[in-house]
């Protein structure tokens, strides 16, 4: 998608922000949200020169004496967020560093494009594909306690190794892998 087509997607859309993402070294995603009228200002300015941000806050970038860092919106990633109670474009970004104008050495969409440019350059390959791993668990409930003499913290999940001995909804007939046993098991795993 091209900045013009971008720029239609959001007044099309009626957007009244725009989400600028992007991602830290360590996977999780940060944004930050602006009014969309900024954006429509100028919008050449804006996907060339993109809003400024202090690098020391993400964690393992920048010190705070050259903290400056710089996102440089991708108009081809622009999409609505169906999620927002009001209507908001989202952007991934790439991370600029201002002391050279390329992209971030802990950008993990430059080290994307490094690698993809190594593989090409050394003819080891000509095309590199990426792509997220999503992990996460469902719990049933997290209780904790934070006390001047104790904490504590209890997870309960009934499909967790250790749930086969709870009374659930009248039985407890399913098999549950063992603790480090639930990636890629063949049935019966009846975890849930």
């Amino acid at each position: 998608m091209s900045i013009k087509n971008a720029v239609k997607l959001i007044e099309e859309s009626e957007a009244r922000f725009v989400d600028l993402r992007f991602t830290d070294t360590k996977g999780k995603q940060h944004h930050f949200t602006v009014p969309a009228r900024i954006v429509l200002e100028d919008p050449e300015e804006w996907f060339e020169n993109g809003p400024a941000f202090d690098g020391s806050s993400i964690g393992g970038w920048k010190g705070i004496e050259a903290s400056d860092m710089q996102l440089r919106p991708d108009a081809s990633t622009a999409f609505v967020d169906p999620f927002y109670d009001d209507v908001t474009v989202v952007i991934t970004c790439d991370v600029i560093d201002p002391a050279d104008g390329q992209g971030y050495d802990r950008d993990p969409r430059s080290i994307a494009r490094r690698a993809e440019a190594y593989l090409k350059s050394s003819g080891i390959g000509d095309t590199a594909y990426f792509g997220p791993e999503p992990e996460f668990f469902v719990f049933d409930g997290v209780e904790f306690e934070t006390d001047m003499h104790k904490t504590r913290y209890e997870i309960t999940s009934e499909s967790g190794a250790w749930a086969s001995g709870l009374h659930m909804d009248g039985q407890n007939t399913g098999h549950r892998p063992a603790v480090k046993g639930g990636y890629a098991p063949v049935a019966p795993i009846d975890c849930g």
